[in-house]
């Protein structure tokens, strides 16, 4: 057994929230180590937000220059080289990868590179990538270990060797079927891509509709982009089995409400949601409680059930989002130094990197019908703003709810910078403003964010008949 090593605090894994506390920590002085199994800084800047964004880009470049005789641009014959933009993805993991070194070495934390498995309490076992082991010991111990790309147990499905994110952003070829397994995040944003790159694409869900969270009118626009641009969809289908191997040649069988179908195609890719990595770290060892889903079990403080044991991001069933693991760290950081913040009614927003993307922050209709919350809906077509007309970018619409007392409870928009936008309406209800402050606001002229002025223009006059329906 190799002798204990004393540190102040210890992370398990060095995503988003995981490395800031360890940065913090370490620069107040603490001795700090973080241990990594292979992605240095986490999935995010490696294998998750940041390379997909730089792979959709590509692909919106490429959708850009075939449709430049629209804006009056003769360029010829369009082709995509998917050597050059796995390597304009590689380039940036690289540099990014080299960020996240030189700030361990500047802030004192130590990196430590090898699997971790807890062995008792506060008590962690390392096996080196490198050979060897050890055994450190701390006061304070963070679990920041992430999720990873679930394959459901469909006959065959295993043995065809799918595509998760991981493996569809290092191909250096262009599928020519493509068939993809869910209609969320992940599942559309790479079946846009892909299309644009030139492959076929097929994308399968098992629901009735796409984007499952969000409202019907919103997952009717976002299937009408796609299809637009030749992706082909299959809702409420169910995959039944399949046979051959992805990257080569395949069939899977598909029970719709139509019937049964087979599709031929070239790859698979499965995007059916995660799994936290709970399992084998030893959780057990330490009293460390898991929920029924597999989460560790923590408070609104992110505490977990074993005591100076914290938990981070994805792993303890925070939103899977790099910006709020961001927040978690917020959390602890500060309850460190004798704060009370807690993780309870956070205002989250997100953004689906389709193109035009996704983006919404609080609220929208089916959830405010659900909690019984009266609201006053507004709606907006991107036609109405004027900056669309001159990009030729009018796809989407803007949508708002208001309750009685004219606070903002949530807004939804698709369409060119929806990101952006939604940070506006996300500053105004953070800060409690009425609706009627965006509504009256002197917003720039031409500009998307200048579209708030007619959204909330279009707000309902206050009624005694509001109801949770938002009529």
């Amino acid at each position: 057994m190799p002798k204990a090593e004393q540190y102040d605090a210890v992370v398990i894994g060095s995503g988003e929230g995981g490395k800031y506390l360890a940065w913090n920590l370490a620069q107040a002085g603490q001795k700090t180590a973080v241990i990594e199994r292979r992605w240095i800084g986490g999935s995010c800047p490696n294998i998750n937000c940041l390379p997909s964004k730089n792979e959709i880009w590509s692909a919106g470049v490429a959708r850009i220059v075939a449709r430049a005789g629209e804006f009056g641009v003769n360029v010829g014959d369009v082709s995509v080289d998917m050597k050059r933009v796995l390597q304009r993805k590689r380039d940036m993991v690289d540099s990014l990868v080299a960020f996240h070194l030189d700030r361990f070495q500047a802030t004192g934390a130590e990196l430590i590179m090898g699997t971790a498995r807890i062995v008792a309490p506060l008590t962690v076992e390392v096996s080196l990538n490198d050979g060897g082991t050890r055994r450190l010991v701390t006061e304070k111990l963070f679990l920041n270990l992430g999720t990873q790309a679930s394959v459901p147990s469909v006959p065959g499905l295993a043995e065809a060797r799918p595509l998760t994110h991981i493996e569809a952003l290092e191909l250096d070829r262009v599928p020519g079927h493509l068939i993809v397994l869910g209609g969320g995040y992940v599942g559309l944003e790479l079946a846009q891509a892909y299309r644009r790159f030139g492959s076929r694409v097929t994308v399968l869900d098992r629901g009735p509709r796409l984007a499952r969270r969000e409202d019907p009118d919103v997952a009717a626009e976002v299937q009408r982009i796609l299809e637009r641009e030749g992706i082909e969809m299959l809702l409420s289908a169910e995959v039944v089995r399949v046979e051959g191997t992805s990257g080569d040649h395949l069939r899977a069988l598909v029970r719709t409400p139509d019937g049964e179908r087979t599709l031929e195609g070239t790859d698979i890719l499965v995007a059916t949601g995660r799994t936290p990595n709970t399992d084998g770290i030893g959780l057990e060892h330490a009293g460390i409680a898991l929920t029924d889903r597999g989460y560790i079990r923590v408070n609104d403080r992110l505490e977990t059930t074993a005591p100076n044991t914290w938990a981070i991001g994805e792993c303890a069933g925070t939103p899977q989002f790099t910006h709020a693991s961001l927040d978690d760290f917020r959390v602890i950081r500060d309850n460190l130094k004798g704060g009370n913040r807690s993780t309870t009614g956070r205002l989250m927003p997100y953004c689906m990197f389709i193109d035009p993307p996704l983006a919404r922050v609080g609220m929208n209709e089916e959830m405010a019908r659900a909690d019984g919350v009266p609201a006053r809906v507004a709606k907006l077509p991107m036609t109405a703003v004027l900056r669309t007309r001159t990009t030729s970018d009018t796809t989407g619409f803007m949508k708002a709810l208001v309750d009685a007392d004219d606070r903002i409870l949530g807004f939804t928009m698709i369409g060119s910078e929806a990101g952006e936008v939604m940070a506006v309406v996300q500053t105004a209800m953070v800060a409690g403003l009425p609706y009627t402050a965006l509504r009256d606001a002197i917003l720039a002229h031409p500009t998307m964010a200048e579209g708030l002025n007619a959204l909330f223009g279009n707000v309902p006059v206050k009624s005694d008949a509001l109801n949770p329906r938002g009529n």
